[in-house]
């Protein structure tokens, strides 16, 4: 059962059911007839597909608040250009759940380039063009064109990631907040089992009369044009008084004047170091006559919480509306193959890229599910009609973490002037894949388990920090598939230190490292890197250096990365503003498609279509005589 000091039962409306695996949430007007369903409490609106399963945060949602006695449908992909789309399950009797799905709408609808994309593997048969532009907003004004004063409640990566001003690479402008712009009642932020049961609670107490008091919920945001509804503060964790603090005003950041980018990297600064449950007062935003108000974000789970949400009675496939052929003749939805056969072992990190918004929207503390929860869950896939033997991967945002960076995090919080990891690790960095080495030995010892793979990200910086190389030795000897895909990103160590990557010269001691493990084993394992093209700090000249590297190391990858100016990056904040908000100094920024283009023809020089850029790129830094070297002429 969940801790009742942060878990909220609901009044159980309806007849409790029993937990039914065969049974999807409901979709359609049919359904709620078939479960003699009157009215529904919670009515989810998605910009994914519907799947069944715990990966996909609709899922995970509406089975939660259907085991806390709230009846709960689901709306996947409406036809935003139609009301009638969103009225399918009726009007909810507490408060519509909207959510642009997996992927921020932006990111999903247009490649890095600003491209549209011609895929969308969270859609009916992968095809693009079944989420609108800007979803949250876009779903949001639908259903209150077709309810008049029913609450909604945003959520997801969409809203959690752009719950302040913020910038918008597709319009090339700062946005306000999209509580501001989709006229919302509620944005959750961050992970949403907590804030969700508690305004759930709220929603019941309130037994629908409006205005609703859906304030002091942590993990939330909430809106007001009253000054003086403003709180002065709230207490932390350990009981301190902390007053609210007051981010620069939309009119200050949103200036295209230095200035302006000066208050909106100030704005960053303040918020990322507000991540923290334990640690972090309310921020205040001011939009005009308008104020944006974040509560403290929710605790983490717990073991008990994680394994229990986890443990709900998930489907496991997707809708049976897309086993028909999409207009692609194509069925099903492609996001379900990489992780239908993948355990979620935990949550946070504390690497804290400067380009993943993970620390912004998870956080950096660690949640962890417990080795029986996860051996419960592999004992179901082994008994899946297309299981092969073969667990995918058992992680989450980083797989090598299952356990906070240090031991002061537990009381105090994460620090918000020094980094876990990074360039220059903390000195309280605790290092230790002990209990990693045993969940996967225990997994890997199942009857009809016949290999467990690791796919999740490997911070290999950390890995070669432990001194204990029993890790090393079983992730080459039984985890991997041939190749290890790490993510050294550049070779420039000061474009690594922006990046909040480890030196260079671990990577290289690394791949050293795992060369002469998979000699020990007598394994033919390969390692493969990742680079990003275009991050903040990268010119053409230390651009330049990663492809002379990568010539010299005999490896030119078939993909690079570009970097993505998505909201609530630090990296982000760099390429908008063109400055460290750490330190104010000022950071080079490749702009317009053209120098990224020349960056990432250096990192894929042997291309043949790319030698006239790769050529031009040279020229340009004068250092055309490294033509023949990059084999261009």
């Amino acid at each position: 059962m969940f801790s009742q000091k942060y878990w909220y039962n609901s009044a159980m409306p309806y007849k409790e059911q029993k937990p039914d695996t065969t049974r999807f949430l409901p979709a359609s007007s049919a359904d709620l007839e078939e479960r003699e369903i009157s009215q529904l409490d919670f009515v989810i609106v998605s910009g994914d597909a519907y799947v069944d399963h715990s990966s996909f945060a609709a899922a995970l949602l509406g089975r939660l608040l259907e085991s806390k006695g709230y009846a709960t449908g689901i709306i996947p992909q409406p036809n935003w250009k139609a009301t009638d789309s969103f009225t399918v399950l009726g009007r909810p009797r507490l408060a519509f759940l909207v959510t642009a799905g997996a992927m921020d709408s932006m990111v999903s609808n247009y490649t890095a380039n600003n491209k549209p994309r011609s895929s969308d593997a969270y859609s009916h048969g992968g095809e693009a063009g079944h989420r609108p532009d800007r979803a949250v907003i876009m779903y949001t004004a639908k259903i209150k064109e077709a309810y008049k004063g029913v609450p909604v409640i945003i959520g997801g990566i969409e809203a959690s990631l752009r719950r302040f001003a913020h910038y918008d690479y597709w319009s090339n402008t700062v946005r306000r907040s999209i509580l501001l712009d989709s006229k919302a009642d509620l944005l959750v932020y961050g992970m949403g089992e907590k804030p969700l049961l508690e305004a759930a609670q709220r929603l019941v107490q309130a037994e629908g009369n409006v205005p609703l008091n859906l304030k002091g919920i942590r993990g939330t945001c909430w809106r007001t044009g009253k000054e003086e509804e403003l709180p002065e503060g709230s207490f932390d964790a350990n009981g301190k008084y902390l007053p609210a603090t007051r981010l620069p005003s939309f009119a200050q950041v949103s200036q295209s004047s230095q200035d302006g980018k000066t208050a909106f990297a100030r704005s960053y600064l303040l918020q990322e170091k507000s991540t923290d449950s334990i640690s972090a007062g309310i921020l205040i935003e001011q939009s005009e006559n308008r104020f944006v108000v974040q509560e403290p974000p929710a605790f983490p789970l717990s073991t008990e919480e994680f394994d229990s949400v986890m443990e709900l009675p998930f489907v496991r496939r997707w809708h049976p509306m897309y086993d028909k052929p999409a207009p692609n003749g194509k069925t099903g939805v492609p996001a379900l193959a990489e992780v239908q056969f993948s355990l979620t072992s935990c949550r946070g990190c504390f690497g804290a890229c400067s380009f993943c918004a993970i620390t912004f929207h998870q956080g950096k503390r660690i949640q962890v599910r417990s080795h029986d929860s996860l051996e419960k869950e592999a004992k179901i896939l082994t008994k899946m009609p297309n299981f092969k033997g073969y667990i995918h991967d058992v992680g989450g945002p980083t797989a090598n973490f299952r356990q906070d960076a240090c031991a002061k995090q537990a009381k105090h919080g994460t620090c918000t002037n020094k980094e876990c990891l990074g360039t220059n690790p903390c000195s309280n960095l605790k290092v230790d894949h002990s209990d990693y080495i045993k969940l996967l030995r225990r997994l890997r010892s199942l009857p009809g388990v016949k290999k467990v793979f690791i796919r999740s990200g490997i911070r290999f910086d950390y890995l070669l920090m432990d001194k204990d190389k029993t890790f090393f030795r079983e992730l080459c000897e039984h985890h991997i598939s041939g190749q290890l895909k790490v993510a050294p990103e550049h070779v420039d160590d000061k474009v690594l230190s922006l990046m909040r990557k480890s030196s260079h010269v671990v990577y290289e001691q690394f791949a050293l490292e795992y060369k002469k493990m998979n000699r020990t084993l007598k394994k033919q394992q390969y390692l493969v890197p990742y680079y990003i093209a275009g991050h903040p700090g990268a010119d053409l000249n230390n651009t330049l250096e990663v492809a002379l590297y990568l010539k010299k190391t005999g490896f030119v990858p078939d993909q690079v990365q570009d970097f993505y100016p998505t909201p609530g990056s630090l990296a982000t904040c760099m390429y908008y503003t063109g400055l460290n908000p750490h330190t104010m100094e000022s950071v080079y920024v490749a702009r317009g498609s053209h120098e990224r283009k020349l960056q990432r023809a250096l990192l894929q020089f042997n291309k043949p279509e790319n030698r006239s850029l790769v050529r031009e790129a040279l020229e340009k830094i004068g250092r055309k005589d490294l033509l023949h070297i990059l084999h261009t002429t």
